[in-house]
């Protein structure tokens, strides 16, 4: 997962590859979802809630991610590193 899921539309590219679904209006909204293939239409309530689930996954992920990071930063200090050698250090 690179990026945050924010829309019905991030959840449905990952569903499939291809052109598979289009918007039947303007707004990219579940009332103008168009199905191009012979799946299903998923509901408005599932896209929302694996919107939700993929959403409460990154977010789990990014903390997790950031508490390694701070941990790391803060065993190198106590190796005598300066907080600047440490910003560089990761800024590569």
């Amino acid at each position: 997962m690179g990026i945050r899921s924010e829309s019905i539309e991030d959840v449905l590219v990952a569903l499939h590859l291809g052109q598979w679904f289009g918007w039947g209006g303007k707004e990219k909204i579940y009332e103008n979802l168009v199905i191009h293939s012979a799946d299903e239409k998923p509901t408005e309530e599932w896209l929302e809630e694996e919107l939700k689930n993929q959403q409460a996954e990154w977010d789990t992920k990014e903390a997790s991610k950031q508490e390694r990071l701070d941990s790391v930063k803060a065993k190198l200090e106590v190796l005598g590193l300066t907080s600047g050698e440490i910003k560089d250090a990761f800024d590569l």
